[in-house]
Order: structure tokens, then C-alpha cells, then sequence
């Protein structure tokens, strides 16, 4: 029997949830239950999979436990971005090629949750507009846009190289020295995406949220207990991220990080007037650890994600965000000195997935267990279409994508602790340095 001691502790400081209208969580877990298989974690990869599992298996009896309420964790805490492509692609016939396989994993995706917001309705302000890859200069230019494009020119995927004074205009900053903007990006409020997928299950799949698992038994299938009751089911597949360690999968391998995120109020008519009322957009940069995300939102609301750390205990204090939240609001006004009189009206953090390799943590990693984690700060797309696949491989059926994820390889192993601390530390300050000129 496996005890998990540390369950997720996501506050409600989240500002995607908190400009929406509130919702009723589904009803906790209560009581002795068994199914025909249980999915833990109702992020992207576990709603895409039980969802997989309740149409694939319309007999069955599916449960889908949710340790918080859906759109809390960190699914609903990103950027907002259902990235179509790699942001950056090598050269050789074999990396490109593996940028193939991630561009049918990733369309899939895409293509998977247009049909479910279309077919439910799902109210997310879900917007094909693309997104701007920049750079901040010169340096950054060369050495990361310059070699996109041309990888992009190798694949056949269509873009535009935007100069700096074309991308003021569109972006409204005069912050950035180039961009390449690529057209299959959506944009979306994820926490919204995250609620309306977790309410429109098939009727064969039960949601139970504020349900934490504590102990797990892998003996004779899988039995599950929660402060309120248990499952008990011959299969599962864990849809946790970095998580997956306390269920006993991937130890050693999982890298979490915490990633902070601020989001304004709204501009008024004359704010929107002084950014030349540009539509919404969305800004991705050339060096995630240095560089900072942005959005200009449907609702007239500006993002800013920013400040990438380490954080493998998944807890993040207050006064941590009091300061995040002061920083995002100074590089705020540098981007955008033409509105000085607005703020941050939201500063919250998620924890974010990644392995030493860039590969996910997908397929079977017990007789009787599926996963679909660590997608790698690419939940959206990545998340998605591993959940969708982990079901397939977990029912046998065909699907030739399974091949495409698989190829991308497992996580590697890493330092023990505290060694491991000290090196990601190091390496993080380094390359925060070696990049700061796009900060």
C-alpha cells in the first residue's frame, strides 16, 4: 500500500476562476464504490481520458477523482495556450521529423477540443488568433527566431516574420525587436476549457471533486481510498503530473516548478483606445526562464507570466506572490507606459511538470495502471492527446498516434537530493543570465 502524504494545496487566488461566474463542484466522494476504472486528476490528460474511456466503453462504469474542484490546478492556472507547433525545431532530418510527430500529437489536440467546445458549448472565450514567438533583442533574434523560421520554411508551416514596428502596432509595445507569428495557436481562458470539459462527461463517467486519494493498493487491481470513501476498480490511469512520484511512478524523474502569473483588470474604453485598439493576441518568449508570456485577452485584460522556480514540495507562501505580484506590475508598465493607472488585479502561481529530457511521462507503467503526465509546460495540447492515448493503449484499440507519443521517449533520471536542488538552481541562474537580455 502506498500512503501519499502530499496532496495538492493550490489557494483561490487563481484569476482565470475568479472573472468567472462561481460554479457548484461535483459532489465528493462518499461511500464504497466500484467501477470498471478510475482516472485520478481531472487536469487536461485525465478529463481527456476518461472521456475516451466513457465513449470507447460505453458499457463501463468510469470514476474520475478530482483532489480539488476542475479549473483550480494546473490546468485552469496557465497561459491560456493550445500550442499547435514546437517553439523551437533543430535542423536535422531526425528533429525534424520529431517535430512532425509533435505537430500531428499536438493538431490532434487542438482538433479534439474545438469539437468539445463546439459540441457543449463550453463558454471559454475560445479564439483561433495564432501567437507571436518574440524576441526582446537582437541576440535573441538571431540565435532563436532566425533559426524558426528557417525550421518552420523545412517543415512547410506557414508564418510571418514580424519586424519590430509592425508588431507595435499589432501588439501595442514597442518592447520587442522581432517575432514569428504562426497562425494555428488558440487562445482560451483554461480554467473555463477546465470546468466546461469536466461538466459535459459522457453519462457513463462520474466526476467527483474535492476527493483526494491517500493510500492507493495496486494488489488484485487498484483500490483507492479518500477521506470520504474508497474505489475499487481492475484498471487506472493517473493523469497527476508531477504528482505521479507519490502514486510510486517515475521517482526520480519528475522536475516541478512553480510558475507565476498576473492578470489585470479591465481597460477602460479609453485605455483600449490608447493601445489602438488592437484585438486580442497572444506572446510567447524566445527564452522561457528569462522571458515573459503575455496575452491581451477578449474581456480587455492584460497577462503577464513571468518568474520560473523550483519548487518540488508544491508550496508557494503568500508573501512570495506579494512580491511576484509587484514585479509583474513594473514589467507592466515597461511594456506598456501608455497606462499607467492599471493593475494587477489577480497574481497566482501553478505548478508546472518537467523532465530532464523534455519527454512525457505516458503508457504503462504498471500491470494494471496508465499514465499521462508531465507534459513538459505544454498542458493544453500535450495533456490532451496523452490522456486520449493512455485510454487507448489501456483498451486495446488502434490508434497509430500511440506510436508518435511513444517515440518521444520517457524522462531520465536524476541527481538524488540535495544535489539535484543545488544543480537545477545553478543551471536556472545561469541561464536566466545568459539570456537577460530578453527579460
Amino acid at each position: 500500500m502506498t500512503r501519499i502524504s502530499v496532496l495538492p494545496g493550490d489557494d483561490t487566488t487563481n484569476g482565470w476562476s475568479r472573472i468567472m461566474p462561481s460554479r457548484t463542484p461535483h459532489e465528493a466522494l462518499s461511500g464504497d464504490i466500484k467501477a470498471d476504472w478510475v482516472v485520478v486528476g481531472a487536469g487536461y490528460a485525465g478529463l481527456a481520458a476518461a472521456r475516451r474511456l466513457g465513449e470507447t466503453r460505453p458499457n463501463d462504469k468510469v470514476v474520475l477523482l478530482e483532489a480539488q474542484e476542475a479549473g483550480e490546478g494546473a490546468s485552469g492556472r496557465n497561459s491560456g495556450f493550445a500550442i499547435d507547433l514546437p517553439h523551437n525545431v533543430g535542423s536535422s532530418m531526425e528533429e525534424l521529423e520529431h517535430s512532425h510527430k509533435y505537430m500531428r500529437l499536438a493538431r490532434a489536440a487542438v482538433a479534439h477540443l474545438q469539437g468539445m467546445v463546439d459540441r457543449h458549448d463550453i463558454a471559454c472565450d475560445w479564439a483561433v488568433r495564432g501567437k507571436y514567438h518574440a524576441a526582446v533583442s537582437q541576440q535573441g533574434t538571431a540565435q532563436v527566431l532566425e533559426p524558426l523560421a528557417k525550421e518552420l520554411d523545412a517543415l512547410g508551416e506557414t508564418y510571418r516574420w514580424v519586424d519590430a514596428q509592425d508588431l507595435q502596432a499589432e501588439i501595442a509595445t514597442p518592447h520587442f525587436h522581432a517575432a514569428v507569428y504562426t497562425p494555428g495557436n488558440v487562445l482560451m481562458n483554461p480554467a473555463a476549457l477546465t470546468r466546461g470539459l469536466a461538466d459535459t462527461m459522457p453519462a457513463n463517467v462520474t466526476v467527483h471533486e474535492h476527493t483526494p486519494v491517500t493510500e492507493v493498493d495496486y494488489h488484485n487491481g487498484v483500490h483507492l481510498t479518500t477521506p470520504g470513501g474508497s474505489v475499487m476498480a481492475p484498471k487506472m490511469i493517473i493523469g497527476v503530473n508531477g504528482f505521479a512520484e507519490k502514486f510510486g511512478f517515475f521517482k526520480n524523474q519528475l522536475l516541478v516548478f512553480a510558475a507565476h502569473a498576473s492578470l489585470s483588470r479591465q481597460l477602460t474604453a479609453d485605455e483600449q483606445a490608447a493601445m489602438g485598439s488592437v484585438e486580442n493576441w497572444g506572446l510567447t518568449p524566445a527564452n522561457a526562464f528569462a522571458g515573459i508570456t503575455m496575452r491581451y485577452t477578449a474581456d480587455h485584460r492584460i497577462l503577464i507570466r513571468q518568474d520560473i522556480h523550483f519548487k518540488p514540495d508544491f508550496r508557494i507562501a503568500d508573501a512570495k506572490r506579494t512580491e511576484v505580484r509587484g514585479n509583474h506590475q513594473r514589467l507592466f508598465l515597461e511594456r506598456f507606459p501608455m497606462l499607467p493607472q492599471v493593475t494587477m488585479e489577480h497574481t497566482w502561481t501553478g505548478f508546472i511538470c518537467l523532465s530532464r529530457n523534455d519527454a512525457p511521462g505516458f503508457g504503462q507503467v504498471a500491470g494494471n495502471v496508465y499514465a499521462a503526465v508531465c507534459q513538459n509546460a505544454v498542458g493544453v495540447t500535450k495533456g490532451t492527446i496523452g490522456g486520449i492515448l493512455a485510454a487507448d493503449m489501456a483498451t486495446g484499440q488502434d490508434n497509430p498516434l500511440i506510436a508518435d507519443m511513444v517515440s518521444l521517449g520517457t524522462p531520465q533520471s536524476l541527481p538524488p537530493r540535495p544535489f539535484l536542488d543545488l544543480g537545477v538552481r545553478a543551471k536556472m541562474a545561469w541561464e536566466i543570465w545568459r539570456a537577460r537580455a530578453e527579460a
